[in-house]
């Protein structure tokens, strides 16, 4: 195979993501030699004295057998309910699995509210730290019972970056039922699989497809791909490899796909506010604005606001957008709720001052609230 992977080894507090085709059978139920497997491994790395966070689907897929369902449903009533059953079964299962590990795991139930507003996140944070910091191992997935969006259209890959953010982790493992990003479709014998990946140039021209190959998973290599792509930018290494080969991953061996960290993170804000939010409204700038915010890391003022789109308050994520082309290029927190901004458009800050009084001499967005899209 090769040499060690030193970022992995090296690795004190790390991030596994596991998908529900990793952990079910395909009738639905959890395959409890799969997840004994995972649970060794992971109490393994535990016992060296590394903490280990896991971020695991299966919720909803637990839940099929035990409420005779042939298949994931499509309604999201269904899903609801069979997560509500099956959220219990799999953390009774982790429970029981890491106890003979002499580990203690606690449940984490998170939903998008909880990494995109800035109070939640942070609470989040606390809780995570915490736990690590008295010898228990969080055991992360969507609040599935009651989320709506993210059981229709997501999965667990972008959460699983953003808690590796969260954590400050060190490295970040995305297990599923592919062993590696591979040029092409797995099943094709052209294909070659990417040992490393990095930087952008070396997933040029590769076909990364858009779903799963499971019935229970809602996860593809391209919601993987993009997860790496969040951790790395904050400076975390991501292994990519099927379920089966954890323990090799995990003890540095060269399998799957390793995708390089960016130098240096970011501040953790910024990054929240890149990955973990979503847009609440649109500014749209015209071209010396888009020009002052781009280039020159200005702050934005009211005079280079053309336009604006959304209901937000106060102290929202906008996205900054290029009026001419239309496309987002910052996002950051406005000071202004939308009904006030209309009245301010095209106006300097002195002119504002003079006619509305001081506090209207201020930044639309300021620069240590901006990150760059």
């Amino acid at each position: 195979m090769g040499g060690v992977r030193e970022v992995v080894t090296g690795a004190r507090r790390i991030v596994v993501k596991v998908g529900s085709s990793s952990l079910t059978t395909a009738a639905g139920g959890i395959d409890e030699q799969r997840l004994d497997t995972l649970v060794g491994t992971l109490g393994g790395l535990a016992g060296e004295g590394r903490e280990v966070v896991l971020v695991s689907s299966g919720a909803i897929a637990a839940g099929l057998a035990p409420l005779h369902l042939p298949r994931r449903p499509r309604d999201l009533a269904t899903q609801q309910a069979a997560a509500a059953v099956g959220q219990g079964l799999l953390i009774a299962r982790y429970t029981a699995g890491f106890a003979r590990h002499g580990l203690t795991v606690a449940q984490v139930l998170l939903t998008v509210d909880d990494v995109t507003r800035r109070a939640h996140y942070r609470n989040a944070y606390q809780t995570l730290r915490k736990l690590l910091d008295l010898g228990a191992l969080p055991i992360v997935n969507e609040n599935d019972t009651v989320a709506t969006e993210e059981i229709r259209f997501g999965d667990n890959d972008r959460l699983a970056a953003l808690v590796a953010a969260l954590v400050d982790a060190d490295l970040l493992v995305l297990l599923s039922d592919v062993d590696a990003l591979y040029t092409g479709d797995p099943a094709d014998p052209a294909a070659r699989r990417i040992p490393v990946v990095r930087g952008e140039s070396d997933l040029a021209g590769i076909a990364i497809g858009s779903a799963g190959r499971s019935g229970v998973g809602t996860g593809g290599m391209v919601t993987k791909v993009e997860a790496a792509r969040i951790a790395t930018g904050f400076g975390i290494p991501v292994v990519l490899t099927a379920a089966p080969l954890a323990a090799p991953a995990l003890a540095g061996d060269e399998v799957g796909t390793l995708f390089e960290a960016a130098g240096t993170r970011p501040a953790a804000r910024l990054f929240w506010l890149a990955h973990a939010t979503a847009p609440r409204g649109r500014l749209h700038l015209d071209e010396g604005a888009v020009a002052a915010v781009v280039a020159r890391r200005k702050s934005l003022l009211p005079a280079g606001i053309t336009a604006v789109d959304g209901s937000f308050a106060a102290g929202d994520p906008v996205d900054l957008v290029d009026a001419g082309s239309g496309t987002p290029v910052a996002r950051g927190l406005v000071n202004y709720d939308a009904v006030e901004l209309p009245a301010l458009l095209g106006r300097s800050t002195p002119e504002l001052a003079a006619a509305l009084g001081p506090g209207y001499e201020r930044e639309v967005v300021h620069r240590d609230d901006l990150v760059l899209l």
